[in-house]
């Protein structure tokens, strides 16, 4: 287990996984390593797609961004699928101090960041915790139904196909940092750094990204697989869809899309922007020959993409080009932002 962010890869194997209760034969898709949803087969043709992610709760950001990382986060995962989603669960464990006007205000949020998105918000539990003082408010669970051969997962991508990254990389973490040490970016980085760190707060939601790439009325298909970019970055990301698919992988890391925002921010916490939280940022793998059609629509939807490698045959394995040097792409189960933040917050940042 880590000290911070999600379990391991290994811990996931080896304590979650041989103990998913019951098998069913309806679910096509339980618990699996790089993949952002469950799958279960329903009568008629439909399936039902879910997800499950913290709620945030984050006093240095504030009730309304709290809100919207709590959910978009899961839409976010959702959009993997190729559609949106429907319904949603909220578990609530908040913390004792939180006054009923701010429980009413984030409350509020919620609930018009689900209404916006077309998700009814359809039950769940409502608490409070003494000694909690986590970031963590509890934790929701996103749904939806759509004909079951047309959700994708990220496990369907296939040797051959292009990796197109959408946005760029770290988004999320370069914002939140920003907004969470104002003070100290705006000194060592300049106001111009900071207010283009926080814009990018409300640029987190890939949805959108994940809708365009597939098509809502017309469903294309040159897309064949999804995957949300978030802990462990758009690299991370990469690499959890080839172990998801079964497939092998190239990627050019000068293609890497990189904002100025983001450089400067990681670079003045100490951290890697190609491995750390990027959500806001969607890996599509789309047909080697046809990719440029993805990318057509999501450059006429105003949302930058970029081809950044392929998937290739498994014995390949996982590989980034680096000044024309091919060599083993890294992987890292515990994400970079978690110590960087906890550090500049020990370290008095403002």
């Amino acid at each position: 287990m880590s000290l911070s962010g999600k379990i391991t890869d290994s811990g996931f194997g080896q304590i979650i996984l041989p103990r998913c209760g019951h098998p069913r034969s309806e679910v096509l898709k339980g618990p699996s390593f790089g993949v952002d949803v469950s799958l279960i087969n329903l009568p008629g043709g439909l399936g039902l797609a879910l997800t499950s992610d913290p709620l945030s709760l984050i006093p240095s950001l504030g009730l309304q961004e709290s809100a919207w990382l709590s959910v978009h986060l899961m839409a976010n995962d959702m959009a993997t699928t190729g559609f949106a989603p429907q319904y949603a669960q909220m578990v609530l464990n908040l913390p004792p101090n939180l006054t009923e006007a701010d429980f009413t205000t984030y409350w509020d949020y919620i609930h018009q960041y689900c209404d916006q998105l077309g998700v009814a918000i359809t039950g769940g539990h409502t608490g409070s915790i003494e000694g909690q003082n986590s970031t963590i408010a509890g934790g929701g669970t996103m749904l939806l139904t759509a004909p079951v051969n047309d959700i994708l997962l990220s496990s369907k991508a296939e040797a051959g196909d292009a990796i197109i990254v959408t946005k760029a990389c770290a988004m999320s973490s370069a914002a939140i940092l920003a907004m969470s040490f104002p003070e100290t970016v705006k000194a060592k980085l300049g106001k111009e750094v900071y207010d283009e760190g926080c814009g990018l707060f409300y640029q987190t939601s890939s949805l959108t990204d994940g809708l365009t790439a597939v098509g809502t009325d017309t469903r294309y298909p040159e897309v064949t697989a999804m995957h949300d970019v978030t802990e462990g970055g758009v690299l991370g990301a990469i690499y959890e869809m080839g172990i998801a698919s079964g497939n092998g992988l190239l990627v050019h890391n000068e293609l890497l899309p990189k904002g100025n925002a983001q450089q400067a921010i990681c670079n003045l916490f100490g951290i890697d922007k190609r491995f750390c939280i990027g959500a806001g940022s969607m890996v599509v793998a789309a047909k080697k020959d046809d990719s440029h059609k993805v990318i057509k629509r999501l450059l006429q939807s105003g949302i930058q993409a970029t081809i950044v490698g392929t998937f290739t045959h498994k014995e390949k394995g996982y590989k980034l080009m680096e000044n024309g040097v091919v060599a083993d792409m890294p992987y890292y189960s515990k994400d970079p932002y978690w110590a960087a933040f906890f550090t500049a917050y020990k370290n008095g940042w403002k």
